[in-house]
């Protein structure tokens, strides 16, 4: 959506609109347009579904929607992501959103303090976000989503940012600490109160002081009233306004005592220059650590962009040219070498070579690829080289869609954060109302000199609020534990995702290509006495070859793997209901179940016994004859994952039960669910009962989380609670998912749940320590402790807790980098 200037009072909008099937759409899309007032001229192009309007300046937009949505078509809404500089603390978020909100078109916001971003969807224009934005006195700028560019440039501007900080907090301490010896030591030190006084006198100890201080405030403290006063001005406090009326209070005062010591009542001429001084060394001494910290969390985020490759070897015209990247086109041939990173997706034409996988999987072990095996951008080549045909490339590739994912998931709001942003809307005005009041308490009721008291109590309940700790406590936690989650194969498409798959019960899981490998493979085969293995193999196989059915083809693999030659058979035959025959030479070879064999006068009598133990493992026997006497029993069957039984156990330590929703049979269903301990197990579900199924395991159990890999299961993992999709399925499923599993195991399930429930403890952590630090500290800074034990809290200590709150938060937060499944207990 766009607008421009196309004459002095006119303007051009472009509007897409969805839903319009021929000319007649159009004639009534123009005519409903015209309709609204300051519309000049309309043009509605059906190909490319949009209407370019020409209008008076000053036309609002939304009428123009409005006109279109009026008319039975759609004006569909998109995602616009825009880079927040200036938000301090949590009371900023809250005024962010609020000022979007008001925008014409907007229909819904997020905005998150850790990664300074903030979401709008709606149908409003870039430049109106921007401009509601400014005028509420924060820097803005759009953020493109596919620009490689774009995670670089803002690093590069953190890292500028981080090393402001860092020399203006050195520039505040190298001016405050003269200030703080001067002061301070003149109090609790009556040799250097002596020293003083016998050099350069008191008073000019003050004027040295004013000089330092000033000096603080106007370089390194500037920030602070540059950002601050305005927001107090505007009606909107944040913390930058609680620093700056905190630290303008305690130099107002003493510049009053410097210069003008008769305007104060008796016994009350004292400076608090080191109090603004090391208020603001300490504070920024916060947001260094702070900044620092933040950088961390998005640490994940960073590995992942650099995974991607900077040039690709491709063929063009004949010859090998080395090109950016991003210059690469789908269909290009791209070599690699031997350790080099494959630099987009593609399918592989020339060449093997093992590639490790390890960054989209999480698995370590190298992966085979030969002719025709897909590969990945992003990943590392090992020893061979080969040439592969670019099938997806730029933000289509596998590496951008989970950088994409995990940025979606970082950005995102849990359910918990919207009490805290109620909260937090309204902190910094309550703090700035308690400091009042406290100054009015004391200054009523207080002890000589009642001024210096309130005063002094006034700028500690001012300086020692934190809503920045309340502010970073969820955010944080989230970009750390996605980011973990990524570099575990874990990816949340949706952060609330986390809070939901925590609070799951029952895990329930589709049998076919999740607990098994998704093919049937040949896993039996006992032969009758006289009769050779490998022949009896090769003789089954070459009849099966002449069939499609997925048994047959199983059977037919299993023999090739082996290196079996197949005999030449004639006068194949399907016998319905019972099984198949053919010849070879002249040895007749049939194959089917035990009522073939009995009705061809054969006792199957001795595999008995394989046969039951095949029945009790859910398996169906097949059996041949060889030249009119029985010689084999066979059977086949989809294999379980070898990580299947391991991950249903790590499901039971963490206290979920587990069900089986499948198409299968109920007795190979329940053989399975014997097998690795499944609790519960639903068979003979067509693919839209399986939704009904997860409705069932809800009303049972609780919150249900589904896990799947094919078609079928989209509609049941959009159905559950949390919808977890082996990332070697479907797209559909993927689509349909919360959280994709890349490495393709189950494993992948418990992991997850472990990470969701020590990233929600660590976000309950995080706001119960800003919270008890905000309720606790700031009566004991108003100087409640003072009439029971004579306790006040100094400015100073209350800066350094203030600082050492937001640092906290964040350091607890980035444990979770350390994050291992095997040390997360059950909740």
């Amino acid at each position: 959506m766009t607008s421009g200037q196309s004459a002095a009072n006119h303007l051009a909008v472009t509007l897409p609109i969805e839903g319009m099937s021929c000319a007649s759409c159009v004639g009534r899309v123009e005519a409903a347009l015209r309709k609204v007032e300051g519309v000049r001229k309309v043009a509605v192009n059906l190909a490319t579904e949009r209407a370019e309007i020409e209008v008076l300046a000053g036309t609002s937009r939304q009428s123009l929607i409005e006109a279109i949505e009026r008319t039975g078509f759609d004006v569909p809404s998109s995602t616009i992501e825009l880079a927040v500089e200036g938000m301090s603390c949590a009371s900023c978020v809250g005024r962010v959103e609020a000022a979007l909100r008001k925008v014409e078109g907007v229909r819904e916001v997020s905005v998150n303090l850790a990664t300074e971003r903030a979401t709008v969807q709606g149908t409003a224009e870039t430049q109106a976000l921007e401009a509601a934005l400014e005028a509420a006195g924060y820097d803005v700028r759009p953020i493109d989503s596919t620009a490689d560019s774009g995670m670089e440039d803002a690093t590069l501007k953190k890292d500028v940012e981080r090393e402001e900080l860092r020399r203006d907090f050195l520039l505040a301490v190298v001016l405050a600490l003269p200030v703080f010896v001067l002061e301070m030591g003149a109090h609790m030190i009556p040799a250097v109160h002596g020293l003083i006084e016998s050099t350069i006198g008191m008073h000019n100890s003050w004027l040295i002081q004013f000089v330092l201080t000033t000096l603080v405030l106007v370089l390194p403290g500037r920030r602070f009233y540059q950002k601050g006063l305005p927001a107090l001005l505007r009606g909107g406090p944040d913390m930058n306004s609680l620093v700056a009326v905190g630290t303008l209070a305690a130099y107002g005062y003493s510049v009053v005592a410097t210069f003008a010591p008769a305007l104060l009542p008796a016994g009350t001429v004292n400076v608090y220059y080191e109090a603004a001084a090391v208020i603001v060394a300490l504070i920024l001494l916060g947001r260094f650590l702070e900044a620092r910290a933040k950088g961390r969390t998005s640490a994940a985020i960073q590995r992942l962009v650099g995974l991607q490759a900077k040039t690709a070897r491709v063929r063009r015209n004949g010859s090998m040219q080395e090109i950016p990247v991003a210059d690469v086109v789908a269909g290009d041939l791209v070599e690699v070498r031997p350790g080099e990173r494959i630099p987009v997706d593609g399918e592989l034409v020339e060449g093997e070579s093992y590639v490790d996988e390890s960054m989209i999987s999480g698995e370590p072990v190298p992966v085979a690829k030969t002719e025709g095996a897909q590969v990945v951008g992003g990943t590392v080549n090992q020893t061979g080289a080969f040439t592969f045909r670019a099938t997806a490339v730029g933000s289509q590739t596998v590496l951008a869609q989970i950088i994409r994912m995990v940025e979606q998931a970082q950005g995102s709001k849990l359910p918990i954060q919207a009490m805290v942003d109620k909260v937090t809307m309204w902190f910094v005005p309550a703090v700035m109302a308690a400091a009042l009041l406290t100054f009015l308490v004391w200054l009523v009721w207080g002890p000589t000199p009642a001024l210096t008291y309130a005063l002094v109590n006034a700028v500690a309940v001012l300086i020692i609020a934190c809503p920045c700790a309340m502010g970073l406590a969820t955010p944080t936690s989230i970009m750390v534990g996605t980011g973990r989650g990524a570099e575990m194969g874990i990816l949340f498409r949706k952060g609330e995702a986390l809070q939901r798959l925590r609070d799951a019960k029952v895990v329930a899981v589709d049998k076919t290509g999740t607990l098994t490998e998704g093919r049937p493979v040949l896993t039996d085969l006992e032969v009758a006495e006289g009769f050779e293995r490998a022949t009896v193999l090769a003789h089954i196989a070459a009849v099966e070859a002449r069939s499609e059915h997925p048994i047959a083809r199983a059977i037919v693999e299993a023999a090739e793997s082996q290196g079996l030659t197949l005999p030449a058979i004639d006068g194949f035959d399907s016998i319905t209901g019972y099984g198949v025959r053919a010849l070879t030479g002249d040895t007749k070879i049939e194959i089917g179940a035990d009522r073939y064999m009995r009705k061809l006068g054969l006792d199957v009598a001795p595999f008995a016994q394989v046969a039951e133990r095949l029945g009790q493992e859910g398996k169906s026997p097949l059996y041949a004859a060889i030249g009119g006497k029985l010689a084999a029993i066979v059977a086949v069957s989809d294999p379980l994952k070898e990580t299947t039984p391991v991950a249903i156990a790590a499901l039971h330590e963490l206290g979920l039960k587990v069900a089986m929703i499948t198409g299968d049979n109920e007795r190979t269903a329940k053989a399975i669910a014997r097998k690795v301990g499944i609790d519960e197990v639903i068979a003979e579900v067509l693919p839209d009962g399986k939704v009904d199924a997860v409705q069932r395991l809800r009303a049972e159990h609780g919150a249900v989380a589904f896990v799947g890999d094919g078609i079928n299961d989209a509609p049941a993992l959009a159905e559950a609670d949390v919808g977890l999709a082996i990332g070697t399925g479907t797209d559909i499923a993927i689509e349909a998912a919360d959280v994709v599993l890349m490495s393709g195991s189950l494993q992948g399930v418990p992991n997850a749940i472990a990470l969701s429930r020590a990233t929600i403890g660590n976000i309950r952590q995080n706001l119960f320590w800003a919270f008890v630090y905000n309720t606790a500290l700031i009566p004991v800074a108003a100087g409640v402790l003072y009439p029971a034990s004579g306790i006040l809290l100094s400015p100073i200590f209350a800066a350094g807790a203030m600082a050492l709150s937001s640092v906290f938060v964040l350091g607890n937060a980035l444990r979770l980098r350390r994050f291992q499944p095997n040390n997360v207990e059950a909740a």
